[in-house]
């Protein structure tokens, strides 16, 4: 991934908190037929710290299990809120007019070595940490017995994470971009604007 410096975070409390916020990860490994990606939901496990291990499960149906390559790293990509940024928002606009568009966005990337655990009861604990986990808002939770029980882990480790958030414009610039995207009425702009403050 191409990170600029004024982009990058490092803090592993702010990437995790991320993955909870956006559990949906895109799986990317290397198989005989190139490269596969797979939508999965993902837990983070504490352990090792201090970035801890993501854990995932597919269906037996599915080859990535058995075909992923596990001697090269698999790659998993979380985005969160992200807007389009106009030109016309930045007061530097006026002053220089060296402005241009731009996207703000919010991607935690997790690189490590895919580790399939082809084991029922770990897999039944695994669907089971989801279950809860998900499942815990609505009036009447899904029950993990409900869910088969040949579920595949899979271990990806060592996170590192992008926030595109107008970190390389003026105080001012950013402070027009957020009111901008608050002003939008836009759910996902507001979201934006929001992970803006909290990156500055």
């Amino acid at each position: 991934m191409y990170l600029p410096t004024h982009f990058e975070e490092t803090r592993p409390e702010v990437l995790q908190q991320l993955l909870r916020t956006h559990p949906l990860g895109l799986l990317t490994t290397l198989g005989p037929h190139g490269l596969e990606a797979n939508a999965l939901p993902f837990l983070l496990d504490p352990e090792p710290a201090p970035l801890g291990t993501l854990v995932g499960h597919v269906a037996r149906a599915n080859p990535v299990w058995r075909e992923a390559r596990t001697d090269v790293e698999a790659l998993v990509v979380f985005q969160g809120p992200q807007a389009y940024v106009s030109p016309g928002w930045y007061p530097s606009k006026a002053e220089t007019g060296k402005v241009v568009p731009t996207w703000n966005y919010v991607m935690v990337q997790a690189r490590g070595r895919l580790r399939v655990i082809d084991d029922v009861h770990a897999a039944r604990a695994l669907v089971t940490r989801l279950t809860e986990r998900h499942e815990a808002t609505q009036a009447r939770p899904w029950g993990v017995s409900d869910a088969p029980a040949d579920y595949i882990d899979a271990l990806l480790r060592a996170i590192i994470g992008k926030y595109k958030l107008s970190q390389n414009r003026p105080a001012a610039d950013r402070e027009g971009v957020v009111q901008a995207l608050r002003d939008s009425g836009d759910a996902a702009q507001q979201q934006t604007a929001q992970w803006m403050e909290a990156a500055s």
